[in-house]
């Protein structure tokens, strides 16, 4: 062997390629099948409601309010005479908006300050999760509620505000195994080589951290849909008329004992939104648990 040879470094299996072997195995589990069906039909529903929803979603009719089910209105009236299920498929957007704003926002964020913090590690990494603790210390909904209300109830307001609630916990799971990462021998072979940090952060840890934040991604979204729904029942969501599940709610609460269906379609819509991502979250961490793979 040649005296000048250039070192080898030798990288472990990228999880980053196995992620598509992870997502194909969570796939054939019946739970997850069922979660991603259920994600997709309402995901549909919301990206088709402008050709689907039978009626506009904010037209008054109020000679048919409180119209029951059945006939040309499938799931009843609300007290000004809206098409309920026109009202369901449109506000299926604003959770959708919300919750994938949100929390792609907080994974990109709260990743990059995990990552950069566990890999720097010493003082900088003791400050800034500590910063982390003091989100953590506030439940989602406290935290939701105190942004909105200080900046106001729009749309963009409450995709910030849900995804500051998001931030720390992702910052959590994207800088525990960056600790373990940067100590590995090809991390340090890297280095040796002169690789600048930012090549060895996202070429070689960012593809062995990501199984974690996809699963973290799509147990969160169901946790933004709850906070979502949540605001706008107290009034503090999306303003009206734009139909939201969390509105649709509170109306339906207003009128319970007159018109139970507006309370129970929406509460129905979000019970299978939640479940359905619970359920794909649930597989595909099942799927990339290597105490789980090894059962």
């Amino acid at each position: 062997m040649s005296a000048h040879a250039e070192p080898v470094v030798i990288a472990p299996r990228r999880r980053g390629a196995a992620l598509g072997r992870a997502v194909r195995k969570a796939l054939k589990n019946p739970t997850t099948l069922v979660g991603s069906v259920i994600c997709l039909a309402i995901v549909l529903a919301a990206v088709f409601a402008p050709w689907i929803s039978p009626f506009d979603p904010t037209e008054q009719n109020i000679i048919d309010r409180l119209a029951p089910p059945g006939g040309d209105y499938l799931l009843g009236t609300d007290q000004f005479g809206r098409d309920v299920l026109s009202r369901l498929l449109w506000g299926a957007r604003i959770s959708l908006i919300v919750s994938l704003g949100a929390i792609a926002g907080a994974a990109v964020v709260g990743g990059a300050i995990g990552m950069v913090s566990g890999y720097i590690g010493g003082r900088t990494d003791l400050i800034t999760m500590q910063v982390m603790d003091v989100l953590l210390s506030f439940p989602s909904l406290i935290l939701g509620l105190i942004v909105v209300a200080l900046l106001g109830p729009d749309l963009s307001n409450l995709v910030f505000a849900i995804a500051l609630t998001a931030v720390a916990p992702f910052a959590r799971i994207a800088r525990a195994p960056t600790l373990a990462l940067k100590e590995r021998a090809f991390v340090e072979g890297g280095r040796a080589l002169g690789f600048s940090h930012t090549r060895v952060l996202f070429r070689h840890i960012l593809p062995n951290i990501l199984p974690e934040i996809l699963v973290m991604t799509s147990l969160w979204l169901a946790t933004a849909v709850r906070v979502e729904a949540s605001l706008s029942f107290i009034g503090l969501g999306v303003k009206p008329p734009t139909a939201t599940w969390g509105g649709m709610t509170r109306d339906g609460f207003e009128n319970i004992l007159d018109a139970p269906w507006l309370a129970v379609a929406p509460g129905v819509a979000i019970l299978l939104l939640v479940l359905g991502l619970n359920m794909v979250g649930d597989g595909l961490r099942d799927a990339t648990d290597p105490k789980l793979r090894a059962e």
